[in-house]
Parts: C-alpha cells; structure tokens; sequence
C-alpha cells in the first residue's frame, strides 16, 4: 500500500502561527510525515477514518501532553482501469492532515468543526 499525504489549505492556516512561534516544529512536523509514512494509523481514531495524533514539540518542552494535536482523515482512493481495479497493495492510503493546535491554547477540536473540514477536501 502506497501512503501518500496531502497537506489541506485549512492545515497551512493553523500550522503558520504555530511554525512562527515554535522553532522546532517544522522539523517534528517532517518526522510526523515520515512517521505516517511508516505506519498510517498513528493516534487515537477519534471519529471514522479521523485521527488526532499527540505531537510533542521540542522548543515548547511541555512533551507530547502540552504539545501540538494533529487531526488528520484517510482516504483509500482505488483507480478503475478498464474493469480492473488495482489490488489492495497498488491502492493509494490517502492521509489528508487537516488540522493543527497547540493544546495549550485550544482544549479541543469539535466534532462539528471536523466534519466541515473533510467536507472541504
């Protein structure tokens, strides 16, 4: 199964004030993707295919639990030629990073909040 993962603008907004502030963040954000690279499921699901992972950065050291939170949603996309579909190894995982907060300053994401997010992929 081929991961492939796919940054939303929704995400980019949240990141930026938080890239500003944390130095550190831009590098535990690329070990977050070879992270999700590696294994998809990462987290807690928190809703169907929505996962929220616990993202510890370094220049806050307040750990993983006064950390960032990472929402993200999958999307196993199959591609149709012909009338053949690819095997389940040849489909692409899609991981779709949707959201991101600093724990410290946002207790939590609703659900609401989440679902009009994926609506906007």
């Amino acid at each position: 199964m081929k991961v492939v993962i796919r940054v939303t603008g929704a995400f980019k907004k949240h990141a930026k004030p938080l890239l500003k502030k944390y130095a550190s963040l831009p590098g535990e954000l690329i070990q977050l993707e070879q992270d999700l690279s590696e294994n998809p499921f990462l987290g807690t699901e928190i809703m169907p295919r929505v996962y929220k992972i616990r993202l510890a950065i370094k220049s806050k050291g307040k750990g993983k639990s006064g950390g960032a939170r990472v929402i993200n949603f999958h999307q196993q996309e199959t591609t149709v030629f012909g009338l053949l579909e690819q095997s389940n190894e040849e489909a692409e995982h899609v991981i779709h990073l949707i959201s991101i907060y600093d724990k410290s300053e946002i207790e939590s994401i609703s659900n609401t909040d989440i679902q009009k997010l994926i609506e906007n992929i």
